[in-house]
């Protein structure tokens, strides 16, 4: 495995500068956000394909500093009921796509999308209860009218841009959320669609990140390195759906945290040993999104604390012992 980061921690900062402070952290794989909530701060597709010159510009800045690229990150809802939102999406997830192609990169990650409840919905509707029966008619029209035939297509588009990986981060508010719903939907897409496992949005909804990995195993194609802290006693009084600005995080049910500081060392470790269990060999990729500490200090804190966990080493093929 390798120790990435997800580059738009940095996107006050140019491409340049970022690099350099990641390879003095020892850390020479990142994830690239190239549009959609990521944003475009180091990597505009649109305008890298567009002009030759610049893309190899691109290419060269990640050469001087012996960098790869692991992954293109283009977050969005592509589903979204407001057509021009959704449009701008699809078309951020296209062109990370081509770009993709372009630069050797094998996986894009993003969000499955939510549509709305019907054809004249303003905002996406997340169902998350079987009754009253309005909602699993909705739960049906959004799967089988929207979901299911948009990814299909998309699907195809990338695998014929040579991209094998959509890897979907399962986030609450998107259709896809959980090991059961990323399995459902490859079912009926194919094996382009994957997982980005994201521990941190799998803890706050009572999912046991190993038993993730256990279910998910051949369908890992990416993973996040992020922690969430869940605060027993909120939780306790309010459960954890909460709606609180991420600001308010002493009154939370849970808060995102540094790896760490929301669980410990032994946690982390069953998680790093079960991927390399399941076949997952790829990389660690740290988001930072703790509101507690510093960019800096909370990323350096991450290397730190993944340097002594992460399997570099293939895995042997035979014990010594046995």
């Amino acid at each position: 495995m390798k120790l990435s980061v997800l580059a738009n921690l940095y996107g006050s900062k140019p491409l340049d500068e970022t690099l350099s402070i990641l390879t003095s952290l020892g850390v020479h794989t990142v994830e690239i956000g190239a549009g959609g909530y990521p944003g475009k701060a180091h990597c505009d597709p649109e305008a890298l394909l567009a002009d030759p010159k610049k893309l190899e510009a691109f290419k060269k800045t990640f050469k001087k500093y012996d960098v790869e690229i692991c992954a293109l990150a283009a977050h969005g809802n592509a589903l979204h009921p407001d057509k021009a939102v959704a449009a701008q999406f699809d078309k951020d997830f296209r062109n990370a796509v081509l770009l993709a192609e372009k630069l050797g990169v094998d996986t894009v990650v993003t969000f499955s999308g939510c549509p709305g409840d019907c054809e004249t919905a303003k905002y996406p509707n997340w169902v998350t209860c079987p009754w009253p029966e309005d909602f699993l008619k909705i739960l049906d029209w959004q799967w089988n009218e929207k979901l299911i035939p948009y990814w299909k297509e998309a699907g195809a588009f990338a695998l014929a841009h040579h991209v094998p990986h959509i890897a979907f981060e399962m986030h609450p508010g998107f259709c896809v959320y959980n090991p059961e719903t990323l399995l459902k939907l490859r079912a009926a897409v194919g094996d382009v669609i994957g997982a980005n496992l994201d521990p941190s949005h799998l803890i706050w909804q009572g999912i046991d990140p190993v038993a993730a990995v256990r279910a998910l195993a051949g369908a890992i194609y990416h993973v996040h390195a992020k922690d969430t802290k869940v605060d027993r006693y909120n939780t306790a009084v309010n459960g954890v759906l909460d709606t609180k600005h991420y600001s308010d995080e002493l009154h939370r049910s849970w808060v995102f945290r540094t790896v760490g500081f929301g669980n410990g060392e032994t946690y982390w470790r069953d998680f790093v040993s079960n991927l390399r269990l399941v076949g997952y060999d790829r990389v660690l990729s740290i988001e930072h999104e703790d509101s507690v500490m510093t960019i800096d200090e909370g990323l350096k804190k991450a290397v730190d604390f993944l340097g002594g966990i992460i399997i570099r080493e293939e895995k042997p093929t035979t014990m010594s012992w046995a």
